[in-house]
């Protein structure tokens, strides 16, 4: 009966915050514009970084993945998000939640060795600066993306299948306003530890030793800045890493605590909220992150929307591109 049920029915219910309907019309108000935000702002990010030659650097060339990962991660789940706390239908289909756990899944694991990628990129500015160019080249920016990449879609490829194929004997409502893999592993009426071991497993590789890495570099980077003689200088080299530093501790604080414990683990009104701040807050803040702290950034926006081009020689930095590859 209970495989029967699992095999024929065509969606699911998240039921997310329908509790509390006060609270989704509050809800859908601050996600809309938020929502809209965080499309122009990663948007004008990639933009601004492809169309100024002062950015062809690997620094942009990493943000510029990072804006679309940030991009592809809130539209993955706040449009259908945003449809379910305009009513009263609160149903996804079968596809659909299976599409939201794979991009969850998938893009929340590039994103983690993505920053670990853009802190070595920091690390070599700061520790190597005169082999900055040398070592930083377009091709292995190219295959450390790649292989950003290719290892969150493995994760979830691991990962998806196993979660949608625990039987559910015919329960299909979601609490929570996504297909997230520890609300689905609730549902299951058999005994779920091999999944969250193997979760727990692959969270290590993919969320942990990214951070791991990070800690490390950000370690060289203090001992080289604090050899600095100058305090101009050290305050230079500080401000070069604070935006990547800001942008590791929003998407960190979050996503240790949802996914480094088991499923039935945590309290799943807060981790409603924890995944909610994921999905819509740090995608938001990146770009502001990085446009208010980043005069390079705040240049060149200028001299888009004032239209003006610069005949002048192109900034060293540019060199990157020249005669090699073109973002």
């Amino acid at each position: 009966m209970g495989a029967t049920n699992d095999s024929t029915f065509s969606h699911f219910i998240l039921t997310g915050f329908s509790d509390r309907p006060e609270l989704e019309r509050v809800l859908f108000a601050i996600l809309l514009p938020a929502y809209l935000l965080t499309l122009l702002g990663n948007s004008t990010i990639i933009l601004v970084s492809r169309l100024d030659p002062h950015l062809h650097t690997p620094m942009y060339f990493f943000l510029t993945h990072l804006s679309f990962l940030d991009l592809s991660f809130t539209s993955s789940s706040i449009p259908q998000l945003l449809y379910n706390l305009s009513g009263p239908d609160k149903t996804i289909s079968y596809v659909g939640c299976a599409l939201q756990l794979v991009l969850f899944l998938g893009l929340g694991g590039v994103e983690c060795l993505l920053l670990a990628v853009m802190a070595y990129d920091r690390f070599v500015a700061i520790c190597k600066p005169l082999h900055y160019m040398v070592i930083m080249s377009p091709r292995l920016c190219v295959g450390l993306v790649s292989v950003a990449w290719s290892c969150g879609v493995a994760n979830s490829l691991a990962m998806s299948p196993a979660t949608l194929s625990l039987p559910r004997c015919g329960h299909h409502r979601v609490d929570h306003f996504l297909c997230e893999m520890p609300a689905l592993i609730r549902m299951a009426c058999v005994n779920t530890a091999v999944v969250e071991g193997i979760a727990f497993i692959l969270a290590i590789g993919i969320v942990l030793s990214p951070l791991v890495f990070i800690l490390v570099s950000y370690g060289y980077i203090v001992r080289a800045v604090l050899r600095i003689s100058s305090a101009a200088g050290r305050q230079k080299a500080f401000n070069t890493c604070g935006s990547h530093l800001t942008v590791v501790s929003l998407f960190y604080g979050n996503i240790i605590y949802m996914y480094m414990q088991p499923g039935n683990s945590s309290s799943q009104d807060q981790g409603k909220f924890l995944t909610l701040f994921y999905n819509i807050v740090t995608p938001l803040l990146n770009p502001l992150i990085y446009t208010l702290r980043n005069k390079e950034v705040k240049g060149a926006l200028r001299r888009l929307l004032l239209g003006s081009r610069e005949t002048g020689k192109v900034r060293a930095s540019s060199r990157w591109t020249r005669g090699k590859l073109s973002w």
